[in-house]
């Protein structure tokens, strides 16, 4: 295992992002403070608490969930579609650095970034709202694995986008409708018996639904079922990006 060039692809990325750190830490900070506002004032002193938990800390852990699937998304993908956009990929296929140190890399730089975020969105939501995290183990493990997921996912965007336009057909169309419709902002079980079983084909609903368990000890679905489908994810994005690499899909040609 080349540890040094996986340092060196990370420490490349994280050097990228902190050019831009302002930006990247303000953008979700005043974000998560309208939400608030809008969702935890504005609509939330008007709601029953669920589960015995006040409305404006039940969004919590959906915003952080929202924030840490398009970041990772986002940060992954632009990642490697810029050394592709610029050409620079050749010079790291060249290199002696193997397939799995490449992804090492990027993906771990991009993982990094949406953990840092998504802790940055945590303590800004605990100005708005008192918060007590029941498993904080296992919010941090649900945190790391989902990040680790969706950056290699991201990673397959950026493989197979021909355009920067394109790096943003994915998160727009699919990602944030299905986390707006995942219990996000409200848990499941209030919907309608057709919308409720629709709502289980929707794979954002374990995301959200094992995340939000780790702060409350409430869920939509089982965490069982969470964890398997966090995992079955991880490994179908680990599948493709194998064969990606060994092939050279959208890398060599």
């Amino acid at each position: 295992m080349n540890l040094q060039a996986i340092k060196a692809i990370y420490r490349f990325e994280m050097a990228r992002w902190f050019r831009t750190l302002v930006g990247s830490l303000a953008t979700p900070v005043i974000s998560t403070s309208l939400y608030f506002v809008v969702f935890g004032s504005a609509i939330g002193s008007r709601m029953q608490p669920v589960a015995h938990v006040s409305y404006g800390a039940f969004i919590v852990p959906g915003l952080i969930m929202m924030a840490l699937l398009t970041q990772s998304i986002s940060n992954a993908s632009f990642g490697i579609y810029m050394p592709r956009f610029a050409g620079t990929i050749f010079e790291i296929l060249s290199a002696p650095v193997s397939a799995v140190e490449l992804v090492l890399g990027y993906v771990g730089a991009a993982a990094s970034k949406s953990l840092m975020i998504g802790l940055v969105i945590l303590a800004t939501s605990t100005l708005f709202t008192p918060l007590h995290i029941d498993h904080p183990l296992a919010m941090i493990a649900f945190l790391v694995l989902i990040s680790m997921a969706f950056s290699l996912f991201g990673f397959l965007i950026g493989l197979w986008a021909d355009g920067f336009e394109q790096l943003q057909i994915i998160p727009a169309l699919f990602v944030t409708p299905l986390t707006f419709l995942g219990g996000a902002f409200y848990p499941i079980e209030t919907l309608p018996p057709l919308w409720r079983t629709v709502s289980l084909f929707n794979p954002v609903v374990y995301l959200v639904s094992g995340f939000r368990w780790t702060f409350f000890s409430v869920a939509d679905v089982s965490v069982g079922w969470s964890l398997a489908f966090t995992f079955v994810f991880l490994a179908v994005c680990l599948g493709i990006i194998a064969w990606a690499l060994k092939t050279g899909w959208r890398l060599k040609n």
